[in-house]
């Protein structure tokens, strides 16, 4: 068993590069399909938006299909569908035909993010500690990858649709190498706590379940939509801040978002270990916390340097808090892990797309620095809404912790 849960976790940190490798690719190589689409950053900036529509419909769809067909059956067809759909925004050869290719490839995506988020659920589950941030910052390791792999092939002069097809291939040929070491699906158990001996006292139990998980559900994907606005921002805005705002180099203003992922990498790597000691709740609240103390050094500062280590206290302090709340949407209810899964990944992800959006228009009204403190704002809110997390399991596994 403990050789099956570990062969699980591998395969659950395989797929989770691979999607970062693939969007990566994606995010590399915009340009070049750009130009070879013939559309412009205005047209662009309207098609992205179907790419994060096929990717809130694919994760609705795939938190469904996972709770119904388990994770073992979804995440390798999340995975070769957003690989084999890598390839077709390198094939556009207009606008329509790229609108296609993003929503397809957005589809992939989200199938992918949600079922293998869930598989990563139960995985944390043997292992009763948590795992859940190690497989976030395997994520973001394979984005970085894609970087640097984008780099030398875009370097070399190969083409987005050569480039993009052998990744497809190579994203196809690992999403199937991977599934044997998937775990298989657990039997359902919420449906077994019933505390009468009739079959119909089960009902209103049930029932009452039902009616009280999504009230929490949702009150999590609330909290991902205003964390992941704020990682947003970060990834749109934080170059341009220490370019426009403080005139510095363009080499100096990249450091900006580097700072910002690497502190969110490492800290993602070490967020289980600090969870595992001082729990969920502490690492939100004083997660968000950090974030909220970074971005303000950060949008105050009139040096780059200590701008430089606002955006790293910024990253640092959010690495944590997106992984937690996956992690107690999955366990809310042990039958529905993946459509509850989808519902606070799905919000998180408009957010994410949101928070850029709203920066642009507030510029307008106050200087863009001064903007930051909307997602300032966010992180506070989410510190204090931090005891959501402190909601007791389920009555199913409350019984088996008590026989254990």
């Amino acid at each position: 068993m403990e050789r099956t849960l570990r062969a699980g976790r591998l395969a659950t940190f395989v797929y989770f590069a691979l999607n970062g490798f693939l969007m990566g690719m994606w995010v590399v190589h915009i340009p070049a399909v750009e130009h070879r689409a013939g559309v412009g950053h205005a047209v662009l900036g309207w098609l992205l938006l179907l790419l994060g529509a096929g990717a809130f419909a694919g994760m609705q769809l795939a938190g469904r299909l996972t709770d119904r067909l388990g994770a073992r059956r979804v995440v390798p067809a999340g995975a070769v569908l957003c690989s084999a759909a890598l390839v077709l925004p390198g094939l556009a050869t207009n606008g329509w035909l790229l609108g296609v290719a993003l929503l397809v490839l957005g589809f992939g995506n989200g199938c992918l993010d949600v079922s293998m988020n869930a598989h990563a659920v139960q995985v944390e589950r043997g292992y009763r500690r948590p795992v859940m941030s190690a497989f976030h910052a395997t994520f973001s390791i394979g984005g970085v990858l894609a970087a640097l792999v984008g780099a030398r092939t875009l370097d070399g002069g190969a083409g987005p649709a050569v480039t993009l097809g052998a990744v497809a291939l190579l994203g196809v040929i690992v999403s199937v190498l991977a599934v044997p070491a998937l775990l298989h699906p657990e039997p359902a158990r919420t449906a077994h706590a019933p505390t009468e001996p009739h079959p119909d006292a089960s009902a209103p139990t049930a029932a009452s379940a039902r009616s009280r998980t999504p009230r929490r559900i949702w009150l999590l994907a609330v909290l991902a939509l205003m964390l992941m606005l704020c990682e947003g921002v970060a990834n749109d805005w934080s170059v341009l801040h220490l370019r426009d705002v403080l005139d510095a180099p363009a080499a100096t203003a990249a450091l900006a978002y580097g700072a910002f992922a690497t502190a969110m990498t490492l800290g993602r790597l070490l967020t289980d270990r600090v969870a595992a000691r001082f729990g969920p709740v502490a690492i939100l609240r004083y997660g968000a916390s950090l974030a909220a103390l970074g971005l303000t050094v950060a949008a105050l500062s009139p040096w780059t340097p200590l701008a430089l280590a606002g955006w790293t206290l910024f990253g640092a302090g959010l690495s944590g808090c997106i992984p937690q709340l996956f992690s107690a949407a999955g366990h809310t209810d042990l039958d529905a892990a993946g459509a509850n899964v989808s519902r606070v990944a799905g919000l998180g992800y408009l957010g994410m797309l949101a928070g850029p959006a709203l920066i642009g228009p507030l510029t307008r009204l106050v200087p863009l620095n001064l903007t930051f403190f909307l997602p300032v704002a966010c992180c506070l809110v989410a510190a204090c809404a931090a005891g959501i997390l402190r909601a007791q399991r389920p009555a199913s596994v409350r019984q088996e912790v008590e026989a254990v």
